[in-house]
């Protein structure tokens, strides 16, 4: 006597879905026009410093929402983990140049035409809050901020709330500075 298996069929609920997880999306911002005058083009929240687990990821958002190849990326050497020389992503190899001259806190795409793309690099450990108002920032016209800039007015730090004056009785100079405590310097 044969025995026959019939394969059993799993539950619709059991079966594993093809698409990752919505969470497994890369956390990123892009500025709606990329080709502006700023110092970032937008900012991405990676989930560790692990390059080569991040970066196919990055890539593969940034080349659908912008509609571009990237070709390369530029990062900070001493910012990242397992970087590699360069990864696969559609139909190409994406190579990876690391320096130590750039600004750790960016990260930079070059594609096959068009302007580069600098992305604001939130750190991994950033609490979401944080994060997320930098996200929103870095989203909104920052032409003239520097990266230090976007960070502090995204996640101000306690201490400068403290130094702020409690009153909007500061007065401003014609040159644009902030004159606080000038009656105190005139009287002495």
């Amino acid at each position: 006597m044969t025995t026959t298996l019939v394969p059993r069929r799993l539950p619709s609920s059991r079966v594993t879905p093809a698409r990752p997880q919505v969470d497994a999306a890369p956390r990123l911002i892009l500025h709606p026009v990329p080709e502006r005058r700023t110092v970032v083009d937008g900012a991405w929240w990676p989930r560790s410093r692990d390059a080569a687990a991040e970066l196919p990821a990055l890539v593969a958002a940034v080349d659908e929402r912008l509609g571009r190849t990237t070709l390369r990326v530029g990062l900070h050497r001493d910012a990242w983990r397992h970087i590699p020389h360069r990864f696969p992503a559609r139909g190409r190899q994406v190579r990876v140049g690391w320096f130590r001259s750039t600004d750790p806190r960016v990260i930079t795409l070059i594609f096959a035409a068009g302007e580069p793309v600098v992305l604001l690099i939130i750190p991994p450990d950033t609490a979401a809050g944080p994060a997320e108002a930098t996200l929103d920032l870095t989203a909104q016209d920052t032409a003239g901020l520097t990266t230090g800039a976007i960070l502090a007015l995204a996640c101000p730090s306690p201490g400068a709330a403290r130094r702020a004056p409690e009153d909007s009785s500061a007065r401003w100079e014609n040159e644009g500075g902030s004159v606080t405590g000038q009656g105190a310097q005139a009287s002495t």
